[in-house]
């Protein structure tokens, strides 16, 4: 198998975006798949209530330190920059929020082609800004795969707009199609 991560980023627009890709994904997925949704810092865990109900995979907030383990949908939780350490391991920082969000897309990202380099999967979907395109275009840098929601089929088209011009990205796809791209390429 030639990845061994996936992650993906969302803003607005990003809970119908997900749902429409998330489900579609078999319980015995070999990858893991780390999704920053931007939520209020206030917010509790319904994301992944939510998702846990509709998802054959196991659905969890991930935890400090915790390893990532295939077959397994991890959020970040609210009111954190969630970062994958080269051990492949959760960190959660509480640093200053970058493009007004904690967590942002792009701390993730960045963090995990550092520590994933080309086996690494990057997708930007709706969004109404942004973040999230600095973070794909490293990963296309260290020979990831990134994928993009078209703008038109995005409820919020900034965010994958701006991955595609700064990023310059692999596939661009509606979300039927990259659901369907993450089961043909394992």
């Amino acid at each position: 198998m030639k990845y061994d991560a996936v992650v993906i980023g969302a803003s607005a627009g990003g809970m119908q975006a997900l749902t429409a890709i998330l489900p579609l994904l078999p319980a015995d997925y070999p990858l893991p798949v780390v999704v920053v949704q931007h939520i209020s810092p206030q917010s509790d865990n319904y994301m992944v209530r939510y998702f846990a109900n509709l998802c054959p995979m196991k659905v969890k907030e991930a935890d400090e330190k915790e390893p990532l383990q295939p077959g397994t949908i991890y959020f970040a939780p609210p009111n954190y920059h969630l970062l994958i350490e080269q051990s492949r391991t959760f960190s959660l920082s509480t640093e200053g929020r970058v493009k007004f969000s904690r967590p942002s897309i792009d701390v993730l990202f960045e963090s995990a082609a550092d520590a994933y380099c080309s086996r690494l999967i990057g997708i930007i979907l709706t969004g109404a800004n942004d973040d999230g395109s600095r973070g794909l275009q490293r990963i296309k840098l260290c020979g990831g795969l990134t994928i993009v929601q078209t703008p038109g089929s995005a409820e919020a088209s900034a965010m994958p707009q701006a991955a595609i011009s700064l990023a310059r990205p692999d596939l661009i796809l509606p979300l039927q199609g990259i659901a369907e791209k993450l089961v043909e390429l394992l």
